[in-house]
């Protein structure tokens, strides 16, 4: 009961109990002695009066009270409910390490789930949300999977966050970012998004420019480099020793050397036969390679110089390219690999 409309009632309730009882009862005055303090002569009804005033004062006393306690829960829910919005804010976001704080119960355990739970808005839309927040957050992600460009700032999200990365991207696409605005500040980008940018980098680039980057150098990447080897379009002169170490910056086994030689048929014969000889001393994967460059080039005699030196079980598809080839019998190497 609001206590505005008890105190009303509640005047108009002893103010008729002591019409009554000033009508119907006594209209007398008497006198009290109260621990040796008289009191005068006061009317029966205001003695009858006097405790249900009292009565309505304790009971507002008392209901405002737990008004104010009431309140405060109440505060608390109101609190814990904008930090489930918050919670499922931040798990559309993607957000990693969350974790918030709730003080009732239920809003708690739920909180808990949603904190370690990864949720993403599926058959959602910004106009169906009537919270602002929630509301707000669906429209970034429909922009950004429709390909705009948002600022994302205000949302304090890591760099390897697959919206970041997607408006980002995005980015690049519509060529508000440079692929040297991102190849030149790494620490800003994840290194997945770095390799993608580095491939289509390298497509046109200049040599050194490719070298000042080529942390960010990927399998895909290093094809690229190496089909414009001495390609008709947007050649370059790509020296062994630069190879060499952009070899190892990948791992690579022995099929993907193969792989390369034969991606490097355009590159001069005598520097591909030196490029694998330098990388299968160094590596032993890489002998497959040079066998197979020696023999692509049709480099007999030092292929079959090191099949000699060979053990038996070792080279066993080269072997047998070379002895057919020995017959007259005319194959591909690339039957052989």
């Amino acid at each position: 009961m609001h206590i505005k409309r008890y105190t009303i009632a509640s005047l108009l309730l002893i103010a008729f109990v002591g019409w009554y009882v000033s009508t119907f009862v006594s209209s007398e005055n008497i006198t009290i002695n109260l621990f040796g303090i008289v009191i005068s002569s006061i009317s029966i009804s205001i003695w009858v009066m006097i405790p249900l005033l009292i009565l309505y004062v304790a009971s507002v006393i008392h209901m405002s009270f737990y008004s104010v306690v009431g309140s405060f829960k109440l505060r608390k829910y109101e609190k814990d409910y904008e930090k489930i919005i918050d919670c499922m804010v931040d798990a559309y976001l993607g957000k990693e390490n969350r974790s918030h704080i709730f003080k009732t119960p239920r809003y708690k355990l739920l909180g808990t789930l949603i904190d370690n739970a990864k949720l993403f808005p599926t058959n959602l839309t910004s106009s169906s949300i009537e919270d602002a927040k929630i509301s707000e957050t669906i429209k970034l992600i429909e922009s950004i999977k429709n390909g705009d460009v948002v600022d994302m700032k205000k949302m304090s999200l890591e760099s390897n966050n697959p919206l970041v990365m997607q408006n980002n991207r995005n980015k690049y696409k519509s060529e508000l970012l440079s692929a040297e605005d991102i190849l030149g500040s790494p620490s800003n980008y994840d290194a997945s998004f770095l390799k993608e940018v580095y491939t289509d980098f390298v497509k046109e680039a200049k040599l050194t420019a490719i070298e000042n980057y080529k942390s960010n150098i990927s399998l895909e990447s290093l094809y690229v480099i190496l089909d414009r080897i001495n390609c008709e379009n947007n050649t370059i002169e790509v020296s062994n020793a630069l190879l060499i170490e952009l070899f190892k910056t990948l791992e690579i086994d022995a099929k993907e050397y193969i792989k390369i030689s034969s991606a490097l048929r355009c590159m001069l014969p005598e520097q591909r036969m030196k490029l694998f000889e330098i990388v299968s001393s160094e590596n032993d994967i890489a002998t497959d390679a040079y066998l197979y460059t020696l023999f692509d080039l049709e480099m007999l005699e030092p292929a079959n110089a090191i099949l000699n030196l060979s053990q038996n079980d070792e080279y066993i598809n080269f072997k047998a390219y070379s002895a057919l080839k020995g017959c007259n019998k005319n194959f591909n190497i690339n039957l052989f690999v």
